[in-house]
């Protein structure tokens, strides 16, 4: 019986390791569409500014497309810091208990994480089918539009909530050599 765990196991951990680098590159094409998104958002804040004080004419079309870009940014930043373990925690909480207590609180930590993330991308796609036949004026777009940064951010954070939590729960780490592709990458 033990023998069969182990080998479900080693199965997991070799599906986790077979994945992973498609996950390391999903991760930093989402850091660098953030990156992207913030600067774009920038660029059309300083245009409004512009034309508004200088030009004395402002664009409509300008703040509802900032704010759009800035739901991608966020939501995709999160994604990565899911996947990162950049989130904020109560670590002292976390380290002043037993190993055992540790891990637990890792397990339900990620599951919760992952779950959240499921819930985003399950509402965000009621709300994007449920608001579709709307038009956002200025831009023209459907009103669902909106939410596919919900969406696709929420998607993301439960897929590297569930790579987080297999790691937890399988005791696997990411290798020294996956750790440099992050890097190069």
């Amino acid at each position: 019986m033990r023998s069969r765990f182990r080998a479900k196991d080693k199965g997991m951990k070799n599906f986790i390791r077979r994945i992973r680098p498609t996950l390391n590159i999903l991760s930093r094409l989402s850091l660098y569409l953030s990156g992207i998104g913030i600067v774009a958002m920038t660029l059309i804040v300083g245009w409004q500014v512009f034309a508004r004080y200088v030009l004395n004419d402002t664009p409509s079309w300008s703040e509802p497309l900032s704010l759009f870009l800035m739901s991608w940014f966020i939501l995709l930043g999160a994604a990565v810091g899911v996947r990162e373990s950049g989130h904020l925690g109560l670590d002292i909480v976390r380290y002043a208990m037993p190993p055992a207590v540790q891990r637990a609180m890792d397990i339900s930590s990620m599951a919760l994480v992952a779950a959240f993330g499921g819930f985003m991308a399950y509402y965000g796609f009621l709300l994007a089918k449920g608001t579709w036949t709307a038009t956002i004026p200025v831009l023209g777009w459907p009103g669902g539009v909106d939410f596919f940064p919900l969406i696709v951010g929420g998607a993301m954070i439960a897929l590297f909530g569930l790579e987080r939590l297999a790691d937890v729960i399988l005791e696997t780490e990411k290798t020294a050599a996956e750790a440099d592709v992050l890097e190069i990458v």
